[in-house]
């Protein structure tokens, strides 16, 4: 028991003191110093054996008190920290999370570089949240204690399958908890309370269209939300042929909405799916850059016919692939 206690930890250097306690209280009671090396050299433990370890190794929070440390010190000496506000720091919290879900995609099991990819994406987005509280620190406001005791405390009670004594079966109940202990919470009025408008666009309508979904107004399947594909389209070109710009974008936003449901209903984000699309794109269109000048073809005055063949050789040749 106590050679797989040693083995359980990592980073000990094996001086650490450790007293390893024994019968405490009876006749038999015996307390002995040795050290994290010799643990399972030195007694022979029963059940009444218990051991106590002054210090081992780093704790699990030393990293972040000199990572919190570190924040605070360039938000009072650095310049560009010094100017910063909640408002400004938002396009960079946005792109610091968007570079996280690129590492989140570039994760190779073969590859650990592209672990480093992550640890280090990671770091920056978690800079972004020590950075808000950080200022929040200083205005008087909140602390990032405030903010790791918020989230703790959520966390256990909306897993009372977990720390309480409520019984699921599967995942479904897991969220349908989730959803019921989240409105006790917030004491909301709408179903759309607590959804973002600020998130992008696609996975905005997404959500939306789920919430209404929870409460039966749906199509019953996919078919539904695929006729009114067709219906919105209709719309769209009688509002074109209108040549109002307002109506249009309005009809091409019910366009776009509809799409969205019937990926919803075939449990795809379009999120993800639109940017896969467009990431196929974008590599299609870069072989036809490389064909193009392999064969000395300027882009921008070349036909669109010409475009059109190289698009589709590039096309062919990743279908062949």
């Amino acid at each position: 028991m106590l050679s797989d206690i040693k083995l359980a930890v990592e980073g000990a250097s094996g001086d650490e003191p450790v007293i390893i306690l024994q019968a405490l209280g009876t006749d038999d009671e015996r307390i002995t110093a040795t050290t994290w090396a010799e643990l399972d050299r030195t007694v022979d433990a029963d059940h009444l054996t218990s051991i106590y370890i002054p210090e081992l190794a780093a704790p699990v929070g030393a990293g972040y008190v000199s990572f919190h440390e570190l924040a605070r010190t360039l938000r009072e000496q650095c310049p560009w920290d010094i100017e910063q506000t909640h408002e400004s720091l938002v396009p960079h919290l946005l792109e610091e999370t968007y570079e996280v879900v690129d590492a989140v995609h570039g994760l190779d099991p073969d590859d650990p570089k592209t672990d480093e990819d992550l640890i280090e994406e990671l770091g920056d987005l978690l800079y972004q949240i020590e950075f808000h509280a950080t200022i929040a620190e200083q205005e008087g406001r909140f602390t990032i204690a405030d903010v790791t005791t918020g989230i703790h405390d959520k966390l256990v009670r909306r897993h009372p399958h977990v720390f309480g004594n409520v019984t699921v079966d599967g995942t479904d109940e897991v969220l349908a908890n989730w959803d019921d202990i989240k409105r006790d919470e917030k004491d909301r009025t709408s179903i759309f309370q607590g959804i973002p408008r600020s998130m992008p666009s696609l996975s905005y309508a997404a959500k939306v269209g789920k919430k209404t979904s929870k409460v039966g107004f749906d199509w019953p399947a996919v078919n539904g939300a695929f006729s009114k594909i067709g219906e919105e389209t209709g719309e769209l070109h009688a509002a074109i042929g209108t040549g109002d710009t307002d109506h249009t974008r309005e009809e091409l936003g019910d366009l776009l909405f509809a799409v969205v449901n019937v990926a919803r209903h075939l449990d795809i984000d379009p999120e993800l799916a639109l940017r896969a699309a467009t990431d196929k794109f974008r590599t299609r269109f870069e072989g036809v850059e490389e064909l193009a000048r392999q064969r000395e073809i300027d882009l921008h005055s070349a036909e669109l016919s010409v475009l059109d063949t190289l698009w589709d050789e590039v096309k062919d040749n990743d279908s062949a692939g």
